[in-house]
């Protein structure tokens, strides 16, 4: 009897133990990707938006009330980034857990110096953020900020696995550093040069590794392009010798294909998202592909 006793408590133990995984749910696949690298096997991961949508306009389903509604832990970027759909999900979801300034709250931006912050935000200057520009995880290093947010918000929820959290943090860190080497010597050949952009997404990235991307499909963002600006803009890539232009999958090709055909330029397939790009189910994966592509393109 004690014999068996012993055995369903040994299986009851196995089955907390495979119930006591945190549910995180992040609102952007950047945020889940840097989840999964700091939880590894001791967090559930669910992400709302998908790799291919337009970050600013996500499809704000039924489905994910449900599962914010039984998230321990919500990754959201902040910065106005998700303004326009989820408080009105979370405001369904009820989730005491995940309310502001609650440990389960966990908001990306929040410690961070952003770029782009504007002096006077209007709507006459298009869908500016207030706050600064938002796209800050298209920089490693404050991805790897982001990663520490998460892990210190993870340790705090689940103080007994404090320790993988920490562990599992420090070699995303060291993945970075060292690829940081990769890219800076990959990009430096091309260091001033001019690249045309979308949507202003790539500030961090620009920053990072000495671009200068402040040529823009749209005449402000959220705007689309008009003929009158596509004139103004094949100008300017004939006048600088832009030899690339940046499209993410939720934009219209087409437009960045007739610039390029009117300059010789190149278009180049970017994505701010792990999975928006095929091989690029991680971080460190997209930045490779976003870093090799870009590359390949300025030569």
């Amino acid at each position: 009897m004690k014999k068996f006793l012993l055995i369903l408590s040994v299986i009851f133990s196995c089955a907390l133990s495979s119930q006591a995984k945190l549910n995180v749910v992040a609102t952007l696949p950047d945020f889940g990707s840097l989840a999964r690298e700091v939880g590894g096997d001791k967090v559930e991961v669910m992400v709302l938006a998908k790799p291919t949508e337009d970050p600013h306009f996500v499809d704000a389903r039924p489905s994910f009330v449900v599962q914010l509604r039984t998230a321990d832990v919500l990754i959201e970027g902040g910065a106005e980034l998700e303004i326009g759909w989820l408080p009105p999900l979370l405001q369904n979801a009820r989730n005491p857990k995940i309310e502001a300034g609650k440990p389960g709250r966990v908001i990306a931006a929040e410690g961070l110096r952003l770029m782009n912050v504007p002096a006077n935000a209007t709507r006459a200057a298009g869908d500016v953020h207030a706050l600064g520009n938002p796209h800050f995880m298209t920089d490693p290093i404050i991805a790897k900020a982001v990663a520490q947010h998460i892990a210190q918000a993870f340790s705090a929820i689940d103080p007994a696995n404090a320790a993988v959290y920490e562990a599992n943090n420090k070699k995303f860190e060291a993945t970075i550093n060292a690829k940081l080497q990769e890219w800076g010597a990959a990009m430096l050949p091309f260091k001033g040069q001019n690249v045309v952009a979308y949507h202003d997404s790539w500030v961090y990235f620009a920053h990072r590794f000495g671009l200068n991307i402040d040529v823009f499909l749209e005449p402000k963002p959220g705007i689309p392009p008009s003929p009158s600006h596509l004139v103004e803009v094949i100008a300017q890539v004939k006048a600088r010798k832009i030899k690339a232009i940046i499209i993410e999958p939720f934009h219209d090709r087409k437009i960045a294909e007739k610039v390029a055909s009117a300059t010789g330029a190149k278009v180049v397939d970017f994505a701010q998202f792990p999975g928006g790009m095929a091989g690029t189910d991680s971080y460190v994966k997209l930045m490779d592909t976003l870093v090799s592509r870009l590359a390949a393109a300025l030569k």
